[in-house]
């Protein structure tokens, strides 16, 4: 049974950080393509950052250089470290696993999400 939860959310003000982590189960990590995404309301789902098996990384445009992503395959986790928050960054954060094997369906894998939320 594959499990990701997420934690490390919560209430922030402007400027401030907050680190989310992701703990997996059910899956091998180390061959899965990681992300972080989010969903504000009444908006869609959209791509924070992501880092593949092999470690590539990339991240959305508008979090660049004050996000950071990270994965430990030795704990199977994965962490978003969130510094210079913003309200527009506002929005559950889900993880999520993904990976496509050769000539079979991909599977892909969603947390339950935790709330950000950045106000004074």
């Amino acid at each position: 049974q594959v499990q990701l939860v997420e934690s490390g959310g919560g209430l922030v003000q402007p400027g401030g950080s907050l680190r989310l982590s992701c703990a997996t189960s059910g899956i091998i990590f180390s061959i899965y393509n990681m992300g972080w995404f989010r969903q504000a309301p009444g908006k869609q789902r959209e791509l924070v950052a992501s880092i593949t098996s092999g470690s590539v990384i990339n991240y959305a445009n508008s979090v660049k250089g004050r996000f950071t992503i990270s994965r430990d395959n030795s704990k199977n986790t994965l962490a978003l470290q969130m510094n210079s928050l913003k309200p527009e960054d506002t929005a559950v954060y889900y993880c999520n696993a993904y990976r496509t094997p050769l000539g079979r369906p991909p599977n892909d894998y969603w947390g339950q999400g935790t709330q950000v939320t950045v106000s004074t």
